[in-house]
């Protein structure tokens, strides 16, 4: 009769995978110290490269905006260009067109907007008393700057039909939205917009008045809560020539102000010398 071995157990088996596990983690941060520290150069050498691998689109570039959940969609606008196509390279390199650029200079600008937007929509998120209203706006960054849209919805407006003053509701929104403007260094134009109308404006005040009216209130608002008058740089109104939604001019949303803090190159300075 055969006897049976009796095989022991160690009971290690979980050593193999926790050994595996900690190479992983140390494999992980040793990639996390490598990427902590950037060549340009060297980044923009592997662009090349991956840009030769797998093409470039030249013809235009995208960049998304935001939507607000109540108003309607814009697909036309749903990709506004924001790099030119002439600024692409298919084959990128130190030495190419590529170093012609400012890359640290529109690297630092689009930042500033980032953080700008976010202040932004802190300082609404500060407000729970007015969240339904504060869906009123809607941040767009544009080849202009970025924009910041006061818009009316259905059934809920920003100003009253045909008047210029702002609801206090209105009010309450730009004057938080104004406690930010006044620590950032932008310059801004605020524009005003109607929608299209099919009733014949009153007699002596249209749509341009209006619309210009309404801008001016906005920026009376801004400057009785601190904003410097030397930031604001342009105050207009368009009417209904410029639509939110130019597939239906005559929805309420193409009623709106809105404010641009501008995307402007920085001052040459006095003794500067080409």
């Amino acid at each position: 009769m055969s006897k049976r071995r009796n095989v022991a157990h160690t009971g290690h088996g979980w050593f193999v995978t926790f050994a595996d596990l900690m190479g992983l983690l140390v494999s992980f941060f040793v990639m996390l110290v490598a990427f902590s520290t950037q060549d340009q150069a060297k980044l923009q050498v592997v662009a090349g490269s991956m840009r030769d691998a797998f093409g470039v689109q030249n013809n235009i570039r995208y960049s998304g905006i935001i939507e607000v959940d109540g108003l309607p969609t814009r697909p036309k606008l749903k990709n506004a260009a924001r790099i030119n196509p002439e600024d692409a390279s298919a084959t990128p390199s130190p030495d190419d067109h590529d170093r012609n650029r400012a890359y640290g200079a529109k690297f630092q600008d689009d930042r500033s907007f980032a953080l700008a937007s976010a202040s932004l929509r802190q300082a609404l998120q500060e407000m729970p008393e007015l969240t339904e209203v504060s869906k009123h706006i809607m941040v767009e960054e544009t080849k202009q700057g970025l924009n910041i849209e006061i818009v009316d919805q259905n059934g809920r407006s920003m100003f009253p039909d045909g008047g210029k003053e702002p609801y206090e509701r209105t009010r309450q929104i730009v004057e938080k939205l104004a406690s930010r403007f006044k620590a950032m260094p932008y310059r801004m134009s605020i524009v005003g917009h109607t929608a299209a109308t099919k009733t014949a404006p009153a007699k002596g005040y249209g749509p341009w008045d209006l619309s210009a009216d309404r801008a001016n209130a906005i920026r009376q608002i801004l400057e009785a809560e601190g904003v410097p008058g030397s930031h604001i740089f342009m105050i207009a109104g368009k009417a209904d020539t410029d639509p939110l939604f130019p597939d239906d001019p005559y929805i309420a949303a193409n009623r709106r102000v809105t404010i641009t803090l501008m995307r402007e190159a920085p001052p040459i300075p006095v003794d500067f010398k080409p």
